[in-house]
């Protein structure tokens, strides 16, 4: 969740630290501190608020020299945002300084332990009973560093991704992995090394990257290389480097005022990019290797499970239309927070779906490890290549949606469900439960999308007036039915992360089961009234809520003149295929929360309390 960044090399570390934590600052951003080594001592710097808080204490406080750096930005979890328990932690005689991205579940144990040695903590942090945990380990048993933090993190319950420094051993940094990602960059002639939580941080410098593997750890030495060991029995570990694909564009606003805006306007060509090489309408073709080499594994499943959570649970329920619609294959979507733990029933005949953007999120990789003792096949649908998903998973198709800054995802789940589709499709085939005229249409509506996405954003300005009408709504509600309901939870939860408005989505049936009750002149409800699906039925929930006063904001598709006689607003969105149509109807709902959020001044990108990337419990 918390983003960690270091560099050890010829250069100065303070700008590259600096500028890797802006780039991190999407995992969390409570608060952000920096430790440099010149040569002779430490100088740390560390407060509550953004990088840029950092930026102006660092000016006053320290010398900005040295060629040793690491630095953190920190999503709280033990201890409330403040200066204190910020990071980079001290160890009790100075020596020691670490960041840590993660939760020690065992922290209060092993801190009484300490306390009872005689050890004081300065803050409520668990990082802090890490750091003296291990300078106690390399003085009771006399070792160095990295054999020191290998016998503490043997001692430790939870995850981390972890880098330590000692002021006495200047030339190396050691770091450790389990559950939190960690990528180490690695200079072209191996005189230089940096650490980061993921690559973006040191695109400039290399493109050549060595990812940890759970339960791994390494010594990176300045001029002498890196050496990866096992956690557990310290056994050496072969590196194995790979060669980058990202550029510095795919992370830059791009002229946008804020990321969510500019991924937002991404989707065409992320979905184009998505379907790129798989859909083959020419010849009537999908092609997915992840799928094709698995296809008696799918065929002979008695039932398929997604696990998710947030915006990739919504993904999943939309494939769960989408399969069992084409494919016939019963369909089980779960919240892999709430899988994990149930005691569920998995047999060998289950296929498995994990659905994460990151790859990294911390209940959904539980998820895949428990399916997988079971013996079910387990498939990932991610975006970060080398990812933990993609690592863990027996087999797995990307998205292409290139790098999603903005904590609210947008493209993560309009590319998710391209995937999705594409998967669904080609089972369907091999079932033959689809004729191949309905196939063949699928293709070249799916191709046709990122058209009509383009054609969807052309309404932003409608959206921004109607963004201003509502802006100082309380509450929300946002209907939909068949594959549109999920789309209906997507856009009130966007609405709730970025804007902080309560909002709530639900099946448009279901409105005169409760929510109808919180109608009056007062509520905005937003209705997708797309013409294909369940178009009647919606006219008619939209009737209900405007007999009791209630506005409505309609989605519907082109052209359409019946809910537009009834609503307040309507939004147009292309005509397409029913099971593609989610595709189309979440955009202008993101453009909405969007516009809301920044007529209220709301940080658009880095809303308050989230993260991107959940990677702990």
């Amino acid at each position: 969740m918390c983003g960690i960044v270091g560099y050890i090399g010829h250069r100065e570390a303070y700008p590259i630290v600096i500028e890797g934590l802006r780039r991190l600052e999407y995992r969390g951003y409570d608060s952000a501190g920096i430790a440099l080594f010149d040569g002779t001592d430490l100088k740390i710097c560390k407060t509550k608020g953004k990088v840029a808080d950092l930026e102006e204490r660092s000016d006053k406080e320290i010398t900005k020299t040295g060629n040793v750096g690491i630095g953190h930005t920190r999503w709280a979890t033990h201890g409330v945002p403040n200066d204190v328990n910020s990071h980079p932690h001290l160890s009790n005689s100075g020596d020691l300084v670490i960041i840590h991205n993660g939760i020690i579940e065992n922290y209060d144990s092993l801190k009484q332990e300490l306390i009872s040695r005689g050890y004081t903590f300065q803050s409520d942090t668990d990082t802090e009973v890490l750091i003296n945990l291990i300078e106690d380990v390399k003085k009771q048993e006399n070792v160095k560093l990295g054999h020191a933090v290998q016998i503490a993190l043997n001692q430790v319950i939870g995850a981390y991704a972890i880098a330590v420094f000692d002021k006495n051993k200047p030339e190396e940094v050691v770091v450790a992995r389990l559950g939190s990602p960690l990528a180490i960059g690695i200079g072209e002639n191996e005189d230089e090394f940096f650490i980061a939580s993921d690559a973006s941080p040191f695109l400039e410098y290399t493109k050549n990257a060595v990812y940890l593997e759970d339960e791994e750890m390494a010594v990176i030495r300045f001029h002498k290389g890196i050496k990866v060991r096992k956690i557990k029995d310290d056994s050496l570990v072969p590196t194995y480097v790979q060669e980058l694909q990202l550029n510095l564009e795919q992370i830059e606003k791009g002229g946008y005022e804020h990321f969510m805006l500019k991924e937002i306007h991404e989707q065409p060509k992320a979905i184009t990019d998505t379907y790129r090489g798989r859909l083959l309408r020419n010849e009537a073709i999908i092609k997915m290797a992840g799928v094709e080499d698995n296809m008696k594994k799918f065929l002979n499943a008695n039932r398929i499970i997604i696990v998710a959570c947030g915006t990739s649970w919504h993904a999943g329920l939309v494939a769960e239309y989408i399969f069992e619609d084409l494919a016939r294959i019963p369909v089980e979507v779960e919240y892999a927070s709430e899988f994990r733990y149930r005691n569920p029933i998995i047999t060998e005949n289950d296929v498995l779906i994990a659905i994460s953007q990151s790859g990294e999120t911390a209940d959904t990789l539980a998820a895949i490890k428990l399916a997988k003792s079971k013996g079910a096949f387990v498939f990932g649908v991610c975006n970060v290549v080398g990812s933990s998903i993609a690592r863990e998973t027996h087999a797995g198709a990307y998205t292409h949606a290139g790098p999603e800054i903005g904590v609210a995802s947008t493209k993560a789940f309009t590319t998710q469900i391209t995937v999705l589709t594409l998967m669904a499709l080609r089972l369907a085939r091999a079932k033959g439960t689809i004729s191949s005229s309905d196939f063949r249409q699928h293709l070249l509506e799916l191709e046709m999308i990122p058209k009509k996405v383009e054609k969807a954003l052309e309404s932003d300005s409608i959206i921004k007036q109607i963004a201003d009408i509502y802006k100082n709504s309380t509450n929300c509600l946002y209907l939909g039915r068949g594959y549109n309901f999920p789309v209906a939870l997507e856009g009130a939860l966007k609405l709730k992360e970025i804007s902080y408005i309560h909002a709530e989505g639900y099946p448009a049936a279901e409105m005169k089961h409760g929510p109808i009750a919180l109608i009056d002149e007062n509520m905005p409800i937003v209705v997708i009234a797309t013409k294909k699906g369940h178009y009647e039925k919606v006219v008619s929930n939209i009737q209900e809520i405007k007999s009791r006063k209630g506005k409505i904001i309609g989605i519907v598709t082109e052209g359409d003149v019946q809910v537009k006689e009834l609503a307040d607003h309507v939004i147009e969105v292309p005509e397409t295929l029913e099971s593609l149509s989610p595709l189309l109807t979440t955009i202008p709902l993101q453009l909405l929360s969007y516009h809301i959020a920044v007529l209220l001044n709301k940080n658009v990108d880095q809303p308050r309390n989230l993260a991107k990337s959940v990677t702990v419990e």
